[in-house]
């Protein structure tokens, strides 16, 4: 639930709350209604009510921040230790490079860079926003596929300096389409790739993340954002499209599936800021 929903939520509650209270007052002021324990008994029911009303939708709120705000962190954390591991190992390997050309082994020193480039490029690619929580679950998401055999291709063509939602919503949005192409994508043989696009227009910031899975049906694209509904089996499958679609339709944001025998693509919108 975002904040602004929250606030609207919140004041309608305690605007009821204030009216009817109001109207009781001045229902008993006009003789409308006599002042009796019954009476008391109701009014205090009902600021009670009210009361916990708002106590929940606070409470509901903290949690759902506190969940994605520690998701962050750790990412954060993972990332900031390997960049730390990144820098310690930099100066052991430039003196064996160092060492190398010093013999005249320019081959050797050219092999040996090879993999410690690779490396290195593994954590610039993801840091390419001004986002340090996006930037960290790019990262964390960019190793995981790796592990898996997946090849990840990240392109970024903006800061994301004029985010209209928080950075841990925008997070939430793309864990759950990345999460969902890793298993599209492990659902064939050979060749797995995922592509991730993040570019902007005057207005909005534009994301599409495609994978090579299996193609959506033209029957299914309609209701892959509903709630509940999966291809695949099992418990807890189902959710994450429709929180991304919930989230989006919150923002003021889209998107839009685009399926084909070659790849499929998940591409949505988010406004800028308005006061930029």
């Amino acid at each position: 639930m975002s904040i602004k929903k929250l606030a609207r939520m919140l004041f309608l509650v305690n605007t009821l709350q204030f009216v009817l209270g109001l109207g009781i007052l001045l229902a008993l002021r006009a003789g409308w209604l006599s002042y009796s324990k019954e009476m008391l008994t109701l009014s205090v029911c009902v600021i009670l009510v009210s009361s916990l009303l708002s106590l929940a939708e606070v409470y509901s709120l903290i949690r759902y921040q506190r969940k994605y705000y520690a998701e962050s962190l750790e990412n954060l954390e993972q990332l900031n230790l390997r960049l730390r591991e990144q820098r310690h190992d930099y100066l052991n390997q430039m003196q064996v490079v160092h060492g190398l050309l010093e013999l005249g082994e320019f081959e050797s020193a050219r092999d040996y860079l090879e993999p410690v480039f690779r490396d290195i490029m593994k954590v610039s690619r993801a840091l390419k926003t001004s986002q340090p929580a996006v930037n960290a679950l790019l990262q964390a998401k960019l190793e995981a596929a790796e592990r898996q055999g997946i090849d990840f291709y990240l392109e970024v063509g903006t800061q994301l300096g004029e985010l209209s939602v928080e950075p841990w919503e925008l997070c939430k949005i793309l864990a759950n389409l990345i999460d969902n192409a890793v298993t599209a994508v492990g659902q064939r043989e050979g060749e797995k790739q995922i592509r991730l696009q993040i570019g902007e227009n005057r207005d909005e910031y534009l994301f599409r993340v495609q994978n090579n899975g299996p193609e959506i049906p033209q029957a299914q694209r309609k209701l892959i954002f509903g709630p509940g509904f999966t291809t695949k089996t099992g418990e807890g499958h189902g959710m994450g499209l429709a929180i991304v679609a919930s989230a989006l339709k919150e923002a003021g944001g889209s998107i839009c599936v685009e399926s084909g025998p070659e790849a499929t693509s998940f591409l949505f919108s988010l406004p800028k800021r308005a006061d930029r």
